[in-house]
């Protein structure tokens, strides 16, 4: 029996709690899906949730494999979203603590999607203080088989889970929203994010 889950960029508080309560594989050699979170993250800003895309070469060719797909740096995506994630959460308690790590995400370019997310991901397991909880990499497509979790999801929602509401950004104007990026909770919780994660139901 295996978890197995698709790369994401920054992502959702529900993949990240998979990640920390058991072993799990992502599949690098699906086919991308577009609108989903294996290249767009969820935010929370003064006027609400924002959605940020990494753009990708190709993205509209059919059944291309996820590990093939480049970066498209055309449109100046990774600026943008820096200046969206500082707008965002400079208020937030943790953000400075966390910035100067994630900057270069922001900075360098990188060839492929898959080494962008992996790379990224790795920080973020550190910056929660689980780094061993890296998954493994799939060489080949995965076909699920019986007792296999399959997370792989086809649109952007990912797994429905329950986690405790904590005090985001905006918390004083707008209700709780639960399953942003990672990065939402690591800037309002800090150190304590890991704990509150492994307490989610999902």
């Amino acid at each position: 029996m295996q978890t197995l889950l698709p790369i994401a960029y920054l992502p959702s508080l529900s993949y990240m709690a998979r990640l920390l309560q058991g072993p799990c594989t992502i599949d690098l050699h699906e086919h991308f899906v577009k609108r989903s979170e294996r290249n767009r993250a969820r935010i929370l800003t003064a006027n609400g949730v924002m959605e940020l895309t990494a753009h990708v070469q190709h993205g509209n060719r059919p059944r291309t494999p996820i590990c093939d797909l480049r970066l498209d740096y055309s449109k100046r995506w990774q600026h943008q979203h820096a200046t969206a994630l500082r707008s965002a959460y400079k208020s937030s308690p943790c953000f400075d603590f966390y910035w100067d790590a994630l900057a270069p995400f922001y900075e360098r370019e990188w060839k492929f999607l898959v080494d962008y997310n992996l790379e990224l991901l790795a920080l973020l397991l550190e910056l929660l203080g689980h780094p061993e909880r890296m998954p493994r990499l799939s060489s080949a497509y995965l076909v699920a088989e019986a007792g296999d979790l399959d997370l792989r999801p086809k649109k952007s929602e990912g797994p429905i889970f329950e986690i405790e509401p904590y005090v985001q950004v905006f918390s004083d104007r707008m209700p709780f929203v639960p399953n942003l990026s990672i990065l939402d909770l690591l800037c309002a919780e800090g150190p304590a994010a890991a704990a509150l994660l492994a307490r989610c139901r999902i």
